[in-house]
């Protein structure tokens, strides 16, 4: 277990049920329910930065495969190097 300089205490609110399931894991019996938390943040943060990355990246080049209206036409120009 590490420990952050600049931690902040703050208030969550979980059912009875819920809670009472976090606290019999194993990791949150080893490391802390803070930590377990702070862990589950951290790769739901991650996890939506990389949604959000590969929805723009579908936005800007999913919806047409071409190059656009400026390159219209150019597709077929490029060569590959012999091998």
């Amino acid at each position: 277990m590490y420990i952050i300089d600049n931690m902040k205490a703050i208030q969550v609110t979980f059912d009875e049920a819920l809670l009472k399931e976090l606290d019999a894991t194993e990791e949150a019996l080893k490391d802390g329910r803070s930590a377990v938390l702070r862990r589950a943040v951290r790769a739901y943060l991650r996890q939506k930065r990389r949604h959000t990355i590969a929805e723009r990246y579908s936005r800007a080049y999913g919806s047409d495969p071409g190059l656009g209206d400026e390159l219209a036409g150019w597709e077929d120009e490029g060569q590959w190097p012999d091998d």
